[in-house]
């Protein structure tokens, strides 16, 4: 008697490995030309393929990009999810600099992934709603550090202008609505100013202004998690 599984599961094997060299030689490509100029026919040449076969794996470029801007948002994430897991136990400071400190690390070793995902938009593409729970993998970290410490020692709950409290108790609502509105919109500011931090040294804006990086960049994260009011280090 045969076994009718094995056949499917050599095709499934093969799939995930030409997905896989797809996915890899669309990374090279991003390296070389940037997002705007990747194309599926040049991926197919690349890889001795033909375009109606890569077709079969991702119809469109934007299918290419957005699952390129998964694995990239998922890479992230995990990076950052396992930096935090070695300190979890520490207090909220600390934590916070560490997440930090590992979407840096990310960042400066996939400078072009971090580009892709951090960088300019892709002109005519429109990323659909599967990208948001990838994206807001480093962001839910840094709400739990914010919410843990809330709960435990208390935040400093940082000043909040009236004409901005109606829109910081919308943002709380959606975002973390056990946390004071004041924090919430100073963890949204945080959150940006995380990412224009790294996005300057990535993309050499920090050349001839800052030269010993990695304790600016420490410094500038601790600063962050106490405009947060994360005020206990331990």
């Amino acid at each position: 008697m045969t076994n009718s599984s094995t056949p499917l599961g050599a095709r499934a094997r093969a799939r995930i490995e030409v997905t896989a060299a797809i996915k890899d030689e669309a990374r090279r490509q991003l390296a070389a030309e940037g997002a705007a100029k990747l194309s599926l026919r040049a991926v197919a040449r690349e890889l001795g393929m033909v375009s109606s076969a890569v077709y079969r794996y991702f119809p469109s470029r934007d299918d290419l990009l957005t699952a390129l801007i998964i694995d990239a948002y998922d890479s992230l994430g995990a990076a950052a999810e396992a930096a935090h897991a070695e300190v979890a136990e520490a207090g909220p400071v600390e934590r916070w600099v560490r997440v930090c400190e590992a979407v840096r690390g990310w960042a400066l070793s996939k400078p072009h992934e971090y580009a892709l995902i951090y960088g300019s938009p892709v002109p005519g593409y429109t990323a659909p709603q599967a990208t948001i729970p990838p994206a807001a993998r480093v962001g839910h970290l840094l709400i739990g550090i914010a919410r843990d410490a809330h709960a435990g020692l208390g935040v400093a709950k940082p000043r909040l202008a009236e004409e901005l409290r109606p829109e910081a108790v919308r943002m709380a609502a959606d975002l973390a609505p056990d946390l004071p509105p004041e924090v919430v919109v100073t963890l949204v500011a945080a959150w940006a100013q995380l990412y224009g931090l790294v996005g300057f040294e990535v993309f050499g804006q920090f050349t001839r202004v800052v030269e010993d990086r990695e304790p600016f960049f420490r410094q500038a994260a601790r600063q962050l998690a106490h405009t947060v009011g994360l005020v206990h280090p331990r």
